[in-house]
Order: C-alpha cells, then sequence, then structure tokens
C-alpha cells in the first residue's frame, strides 16, 4: 500500500502538505485570519519565505513531499495539512472538523485521494467530530484520541469501530477546557512522541490517568519550557527516532530535547505557525511512515 501511517516516530517516507501558494495573497488573509481566530493577519512575504525553510528540511529528509493543491473552497486553515483525516495502515479515514470553517477541507483531501490512489477506509458521519491533531499512536496498535471542543465522544466511536481489529486499543484523553472553544487545544497539543520510548510533553495540559498510562508504559517524558507553550514549543514533528522538526523561537524547549539526545531541526514559527497555532505536525499530514 502507497500510505500506512500508525506511528508518529517512524522514519517519514511520504508526506502531503500544502502547496507553496496556499496562502495565495495577502488580501485573502486580510480578509479571513480575524474570522478563523489567527493572533493577527501574517505577512505573506515573510509567510513565504518561512514556508521554504520548513520545506526544505522535509525535503532534505528524503521524504517524498505531495503537494495538495490550493482550493477556493478552503480558507487559510487548510495550510494545516494534519487535521482532515487520520491515516491508517487500511487507509484514510477522512475527519469530520471540529471547526465548521474547515469541513470542505475534507472533500478536497478525499478528491485528492481519488488521484492518488489511497485508499479510503472510512469516514466520520453524523453527529461524530474527530480532527487528526486529536489522534496520538502511543504505536502500532495503540491510539490515543482526545476528546476536545473538536473531537467527541462519537467520533472516537466511529474511529474505533472503523480501526477494528487493526488496534488493540484506542484510549479516551479528555482535555481540559484550557482558553475555551474559540482555542484550538488539540491532544497533540501537549504531546508530541519523538521516539518510541520518549515524547515532549506539556504536563499541565494532560489528564493524570493519561500521564501515568504514559509512565506505566516507561515513555520518558520531557517538559516543555512553560514560557514557551504559547509559542506551541509541544509542536514538534519526528522525521525519525530521535530527529525532529520544531519551532525556533522556543529554544529553551528545544535545548531541553537536545540534552535527551534529539537533534532538532528549525524554522522560523513567526508567520506560518504561531499566529493560526499550527505547528510543524499541524502543517503536515504523513501518510507512509517506516
Amino acid at each position: 500500500m502507497n500510505i500506512g501511517c500508525q506511528s508518529m516516530v517512524g522514519s517519514l517516507e511520504r508526506v502531503l502538505v500544502h502547496a507553496r501558494d496556499a496562502l495565495c495573497t495577502q488580501a485573502r488573509i486580510d480578509t479571513q485570519w480575524e474570522s478563523l481566530g489567527y493572533q493577527r493577519a501574517p505577512e505573506l512575504d515573510r509567510a513565504l519565505a518561512d514556508y521554504e525553510t520548513f520545506l526544505g528540511h522535509l525535503e532534505a529528509s528524503g521524504a517524498q513531499v505531495i503537494f495538495q493543491p490550493p482550493s477556493d473552497e478552503t480558507t487559510l486553515d487548510g495550510l494545516y495539512a494534519h487535521d482532515s483525516a487520520v491515516v491508517t495502515d487500511r487507509g484514510l479515514v477522512l475527519s469530520k472538523m471540529g471547526k465548521m470553517a474547515r469541513r470542505p477541507e475534507v472533500a478536497v483531501v478525499e478528491a485528492l485521494a481519488r488521484d492518488q490512489g489511497w485508499p479510503v477506509l472510512g469516514r466520520i458521519e453524523g453527529e461524530g467530530r474527530l480532527e487528526g491533531g486529536d489522534v496520538c499512536w502511543l504505536d502500532r496498535r495503540t491510539v490515543a484520541v482526545g476528546l476536545t471542543y473538536r473531537t467527541n465522544l462519537e467520533g472516537l466511536r466511529q474511529l474505533e469501530a472503523l480501526l477494528g481489529d487493526g488496534v488493540d486499543a484506542v484510549i479516551p484523553v479528555p482535555m481540559p477546557h484550557w482558553n475555551g472553544p474559540g482555542e484550538c487545544l488539540h491532544l497533540l497539543s501537549a504531546i508530541s512522541p519523538v521516539a518510541e520510548d520518549l515524547a515532549l510533553v506539556d504536563l499541565r495540559m494532560l489528564p493524570v490517568p493519561f500521564v501515568e498510562l504514559l509512565r506505566e508504559r516507561e515513555v520518558g517524558l520531557i517538559d516543555v519550557a512553560p514560557a514557551e507553550a504559547d509559542t506551541l514549543a509541544c509542536n514538534v514533528l519526528a522525521l525519525e527516532p530521535g530527529r525532529v522538526i520544531a519551532l525556533e523561537e522556543n529554544r529553551e524547549t528545544n535545548r531541553r530535547l537536545e540534552a535527551a539526545g534529539v537533534e532538532v531541526l528549525t524554522y522560523p514559527g513567526r508567520e506560518i505557525s504561531i499566529p493560526g497555532t499550527g505547528g510543524p505536525t499541524c502543517l503536515t499530514r504523513p501518510l507512509l511512515r517506516g
């Protein structure tokens, strides 16, 4: 199969990202940023330059980078490719986004899957809500799903039914209210696995039973620098075990990762990540990991 990704840390072999011109025009940015809940309007020229740095790390890693064409049906949030689908070893599970403005992204990914010949295992329907940022593979047979303002119990139930015997356990992780429904708090806002037995976490955001589960599994926990939480310090993308992409702004958290033996590649997040609260994981939809 040309896709399969029941891992957060296996060697990245194929990855979907939005096309370089996803941001389109400064006028479109200026029209949309406030209604989408961005902190401010990104500056297009700097955003494109920062995106090139980010894409450079992906391309240098040896992963096949597939570009999703921009669509008039989607918003600036389409840049954050991770959320519109969950990738399993049997095919895509198409999300039903909790953020209404993002729901057209799912049809765009479905059309691309059809063009590329990627199998679709199923979709979240009805009252179910599920976004990719709430799905964290602890290993290939164990997946944790955050219960947030973007993902609900019905979405989790449907995902579990679709996964069937492809997994041993689907673990619900109730997440805190934090700053409310207007701010995107996914499970992956609070945990980023960086190796099979090591994860970057913001412990303040995680429920005690889940932290205890990680410790029972003998997963080492690297806590983010609290002062860097608002600049997405916990959101890093593993290219392979022990090698990640992170925002350059989070120097103390990146130092903690390096002290734990993790190689850290960085890009400027000031335009493409911080305003829309979408870090390197959000910018990608891994399709195939070794």
